[in-house]
């Protein structure tokens, strides 16, 4: 079926566990696309024309880069249960915060302590994705300092539930805690000790966690690679052309672009506006293994560039 959902991630990544927290609050049945952490992903960039991070989102030749758009793509098509229990757009600002401010803080003291276990080739990836060197002795010096930045982070959070809600909006799971729960999933399962460290005075923090844990995954099933790239050759994307009346620089459906994102793994995918708005920008474009494709990206944290 072409309106599958299609989830290209791996499991160890603290991204794509946002999107499968959000599969198991709306139980939502998927096909699970296990890609590799590092380049070369020979089956995914194809899809995507170029774009190199995790997770994406495929549904037939509709491709949906970050978490981001991809939040967005599954309340519009599966909207209840809502992860928006109470209506509330800065739950996108909250993933803001927590893939950018308080990730880096997750990214020293996780390597500090695992580190020198690390591959060489990932630390050569992860070199040339960031435009910084991996640098485990740089992140080992700053692990003290950081995970005071990463405590101060958590107390974000650990204020918000003081009250006795059971989740950062209230009483229901939404966007504002599938972003929030990221660190600290990941944290918790790269480092549990000190994961038990550092949250040994938030005990609502630690039961919100489980809370959430508890939620699942809703229901994959795995798919090969190849039947991906295979689904989306014989399928048509849904996305329609749509002007923009609105476009800060009257950017027009037709218009040649490249969109790459502005923080790291900055490769730019080129192809054609096929629509725009305050949120997403869908360029289409074609390629010899998957035929006309319409690739998906935010507008927020990505740059469009007119070639």
């Amino acid at each position: 079926m072409s309106n599958e959902i299609i989830f290209h991630h791996y499991p160890a990544s603290p991204f794509s566990e946002k999107v499968r927290v959000a599969f198991g609050i709306k139980q939502l049945a998927w096909r699970s696309v296990e890609i590799p952490n590092m380049m070369p992903k020979p089956d995914l960039l194809p899809l995507t024309g170029g774009y190199r991070k995790t997770p994406v989102m495929q549904i037939g030749a509709d491709i949906f880069c970050d978490t981001q758009v991809i939040l967005r793509e599954l309340e519009r098509r599966y909207p209840t249960p809502s992860i928006f229990p109470i209506k509330n757009g800065l739950a996108y600002a909250i993933g803001f915060w927590s893939d950018r401010l308080f990730f880096m803080p997750s990214v020293a003291v996780v390597f500090a302590e695992v580190g020198d276990m690390v591959p060489e080739a990932f630390k050569q990836d992860r070199t040339k994705m960031s435009g910084s060197t991996f640098n485990t002795e740089a992140m080992k010096a700053a692990a003290p300092f950081m995970r005071d930045q990463w405590r101060a982070h958590a107390d974000f959070v650990g204020e918000t539930l003081e009250d006795g809600r059971d989740f950062v909006g209230g009483a229901k799971p939404g966007a504002a805690d599938i972003h929030a729960y990221m660190n600290f999933w990941w944290l918790k399962g790269a480092v549990p000790h000190i994961a038990d460290q550092l949250l040994k005075e938030y005990p609502k923090i630690v039961a919100w966690v489980a809370r959430i844990a508890a939620i699942g995954h809703g229901n994959p099933t795995p798919m090969d690679s190849k039947e991906a790239l295979t689904i989306a050759k014989a399928a048509k994307p849904e996305a329609q052309m749509a002007a923009d009346p609105f476009d800060p620089r009257g950017l027009t459906p037709g218009t040649r672009v490249t969109v790459s994102a502005d923080d790291y793994g900055r490769d730019p995918v080129a192809g054609t506006i096929l629509f725009g708005n305050a949120h997403e920008i869908a360029i289409a474009r074609s390629d010899d293994q998957v035929g006309d494709v319409v690739v998906h990206f935010p507008r927020a944290g990505f740059m469009v560039t007119p070639v």
